[in-house]
């Protein structure tokens, strides 16, 4: 979502702040349906956010006293996407590998890992609103590799709702959110989610994962580097 609201001119805090408010009202949804099914490890969810949301809270800090508006920021906000877009292409394009080299950890070795994640996760989510989900998978898949795959999707979507509330309201205390945008965004969506089902289900997979992390990848590359 940020890269195309960037490519439709939108500023670069504009776009992350309201993007971040955006993924945490759609994710909502998601945990709620999971949760019903007892398919979320909230012990691992407070884990994450233990780490995350601190990390969120002290990236806002950062911008707020350290910079003198979101012009003398954008720079650093538009080369964390792109950090984060490339590595967010890679994650997709290498997940069966990730699964393969899955590290065997004691719980305390887990925990541990699954908190300092969680703080990188937290700085990079905020700055860029990329990576809560893919890069919370990968995350996932290689410290709990015994953990079933609807598990995963389902502790990952509930820490990522709380880290992008936290950002998004973090970018909305900075000025940085578009409520008319955010209006359209929550509209557009109803329609689009229908329409990409439907097209979805007569793709192939891996199909439609190779685009996905090609686009990802391009666009990292193009905001990393220029």
């Amino acid at each position: 979502m940020t890269p195309l609201l960037l490519l439709f001119g939108f500023p670069a805090p504009v776009a992350i702040g309201t993007d971040l408010m955006y993924a945490s009202i759609t994710k909502a949804g998601g945990v709620l349906a999971h949760h019903r099914q007892k398919s979320i490890s909230w012990t691992v969810v407070k884990r994450m956010a233990a780490g995350s949301l601190p990390a969120a809270g002290l990236t806002i800090v950062v911008l707020d006293q350290f910079f003198t508006g979101s012009d003398s920021y954008t720079h650093v906000l538009t080369v964390s996407l792109g950090f984060m877009l490339i590595l967010s292409s890679i994650v997709l394009l290498s997940r069966k590998q990730l699964l393969r080299h899955a590290p065997v950890l004691s719980d305390r070795g887990a925990t541990f890992f699954t908190v300092i994640m969680g703080i990188l996760l937290g700085v990079f989510v905020t700055l860029s609103s990329v990576g809560a989900g893919a890069l919370g998978t990968a995350i996932l898949i290689l410290l709990y590799p015994v953990m079933s795959a609807t598990r995963i999707v389902g502790t990952d979507l509930a820490h990522a709702v709380p880290l992008t509330l936290a950002g998004g309201l973090g970018h909305l205390y900075l000025g940085n959110v578009d409520f008319q945008l955010l209006g359209a965004l929550l509209i557009g969506s109803l329609p689009a989610i229908y329409l990409g089902t439907r097209v979805g289900h007569k793709l192939p997979d891996v199909f439609l994962q190779r685009v996905l992390s090609l686009l990802l990848l391009g666009l990292g590359i193009k905001y990393t580097l220029f």
